[in-house]
């Protein structure tokens, strides 16, 4: 079943296309952000990346849907990034890199809709990140 939503509909269409997102999305993070590449341990580092995307993948899907909770788990981590020293402007930069990834993956299929629907999403996501 396809989705309304232009965002799920974009998670469901690449599902289709590709197993895995994790090695894509951070494949593409290390080139736009060479920095991160020290960001993650050495060992066990491709668990930690898939349990993060999919927790990111998950709070993006509540926010651009219903905001049932799951979407405070942005503000939850912008305050545990900062901890780590990761500047607010890579986190927020972390949802345009999974965006850009999805649109490589859908190709043709990346529509109008889903593109407006993305900006949209990620300027709401950068208010909540990054508050004035």
């Amino acid at each position: 079943m396809t989705s309304t939503n232009p965002i799920e509909r974009s998670f469901e269409l690449a599902a289709g296309r590709c197993e895995d997102l994790t090695p894509l999305v951070y494949r593409r993070l290390a080139a736009a952000y060479p920095e991160t590449l020290t960001m993650f341990r050495s060992e066990g580092s491709e668990l930690v990346k898939g349990s993060m995307l999919a927790m990111t993948v998950e709070a993006m899907l509540d926010f651009a849907g219903e905001r049932s909770g799951k979407f405070r788990m942005i503000q939850c981590e912008v305050a545990s990034h900062d901890a780590y020293g990761t500047p607010r402007e890579l986190f927020v930069s972390f949802f345009g890199v999974i965006r850009d990834t999805l649109r490589d993956v859908l190709g043709r299929e990346w529509s109008h809709d889903i593109d407006e629907a993305w900006e949209g999403l990620l300027a709401d996501i950068a208010v909540l990140a990054v508050p004035d």
